[in-house]
């Protein structure tokens, strides 16, 4: 039957790729891709000959319709992003919905996600957590911080390298300079690393020796206990 699959990929490590996943990128009749160049190159090391399309959140609006009525006219789609799981501050939610709204069914492999690992790696209680993505970067971002500052769950944001320092910045503002970080860098990659401490501490690391790569941010809620190193 006909359906759209959500396919997770590896965030670095390409043995995280799972037999599954595999086997439907090779038996799907399209694979929506968010950079074809990218998966390019996964598709090839894992022989995969399947058609690709681009689907990026520049163009999702206008191609989440195509995509819709060609599943009703019978094709299996699988949707792919550059790394990790699509809809995970990736594009994908609108597809999914739209399809959700249409009656098709929609499948979602288990799969690689950077926020798990950085989590259960942080040392942060972990049974209640709250999931940021990316904070706003000008309009809404005190907004939202002053917000965050009185949640007593963990919670997780992705940011990028050039970035990191101006929010590590603002949580010594906002949150308190002893209130617990955790930053993992480069998941799964040769280069794996995961900085623990206070805001202060953790911002004066990366002052001191600028990040490259994926970044994860994990922080504790008001009133969590402190990191022990």
């Amino acid at each position: 039957m006909s359906k759209l699959y959500i396919v997770p990929t590896p965030i670095g490590n390409l043995e995280d790729m799972t037999f599954r996943a595999i086997a439907i990128l090779k038996t799907v009749d399209c694979i929506l891709a968010e950079d074809t160049r990218t998966s390019g190159k996964l598709l090839k090391h894992f022989e995969i000959s399947t058609q690709m399309q681009s689907h990026h959140m520049h163009n999702e609006h206008k191609t989440v319709s195509n995509v819709v009525q060609r599943i009703k006219n019978g094709e299996t789609i699988a949707l792919i992003s550059d790394a990790g799981t699509p809809a995970i501050s990736d594009p994908g939610f609108l597809l999914a919905r739209a399809c959700v709204e249409n009656d098709i069914e929609v499948d979602c492999l288990p799969g690689a996600t950077a926020f798990v690992p950085a989590l259960v790696n942080s040392g942060l209680p972990n049974d209640k957590f709250v999931f940021e993505g990316f904070l706003p970067v000008k309009k809404g971002r005190q907004t939202r911080l002053l917000l965050l500052a009185e949640e007593t769950r963990t919670i997780i944001f992705y940011e990028s390298p050039h970035k990191l320092i101006r929010t590590l910045g603002h949580f010594c503002e906002y949150f308190g300079e002893e209130r617990s970080v955790s930053v993992s860098r480069e998941l799964t990659k040769l280069y794996e690393e995961t900085i623990r401490g206070t805001a202060k501490e953790v911002l004066e690391h990366y002052t001191s020796k600028p990040p490259k790569g994926e970044i994860v941010i994990v922080v504790g809620g008001k009133n969590s206990t402190s990191i022990k190193k």
